[in-house]
C-alpha cells in the first residue's frame, strides 16, 4: 500500500519531469563569480553591453536601475546580488542580458557570457538541496558540457514580478 507521502514524492517527480522536458533545448551560457549558469535562450532578446542606469529611489538593492531601450523602460537587475553572489567589479566583459519573461522586459547583469549549448532532459540532473543563498526554486538542475558544470536557472522563477517587488502592469 502506498502512504499519502511517498504519492506526494510521485507527484513531485512527475511534475519535475515535465518541467524539465519543457526546458530542453539551446541554453545561454555566463558566468556569476566563479560558477558557470545556462539560460533558455528563448527568453534572450539581445545581449548588449553595461551601461550605468538610472537609479529609482526605493527599488531593492539588486535593481541597479532602468535603461531606456528603444523606447521600453527595462529594470537592471545584477544576478549576483539578487543570488547573494560575492560582488564582482564591473569591467569590459560585463554585459546586460535583455530577457523576456511572461511579457515583461528585463535586464540581468552577468559577469561575461560564453557560448550556446543543447541540453535535454536527460543532461539535467536534479541539484542536491542546501540551505544556501539560491532558492532552490530557481534552479531546473545541473547539467555536464564537457568539462563545465553549469546550474541551470529558471528565469522566470528569478525575475518574477513578485520575486522583483514589481506591480505586475495591466
Amino acid at each position: 500500500m502506498q502512504t499519502a507521502q511517498s504519492s506526494r514524492n510521485l507527484e513531485q517527480q512527475a511534475k519535475r519531469s515535465d518541467v524539465v522536458s519543457a526546458y530542453s533545448g539551446q541554453y545561454l551560457t555566463l558566468r556569476l563569480g566563479d560558477e558557470d549558469y545556462a539560460i533558455d535562450i528563448m527568453r534572450v532578446q539581445e545581449i548588449r553591453s553595461y551601461e550605468e542606469p538610472t537609479k529609482m529611489a526605493n527599488s531593492p538593492s539588486f535593481i541597479k536601475g532602468v535603461v531606456n531601450l528603444r523606447g521600453v523602460i527595462v529594470p537592471i537587475v545584477d544576478l549576483r546580488m539578487k543570488l547573494n553572489i560575492s560582488k564582482v567589479e564591473y569591467n569590459e566583459f560585463t554585459v546586460v542580458i535583455v530577457l523576456k519573461l511572461r511579457g515583461t522586459v528585463i535586464g540581468a547583469v552577468v559577469d561575461a557570457v560564453s557560448d550556446v549549448v543543447n541540453l535535454d532532459a536527460t543532461m539535467i540532473k536534479d541539484a542536491p538541496q542546501f540551505e544556501s543563498a539560491i532558492d532552490a526554486r530557481f534552479i531546473l538542475g545541473l547539467a555536464t558540457v564537457g568539462e563545465r558544470m553549469l546550474i541551470v536557472m529558471n528565469m522566470e522563477a528569478l525575475l518574477s514580478n513578485a520575486e522583483m517587488g514589481m506591480v505586475a502592469s495591466v
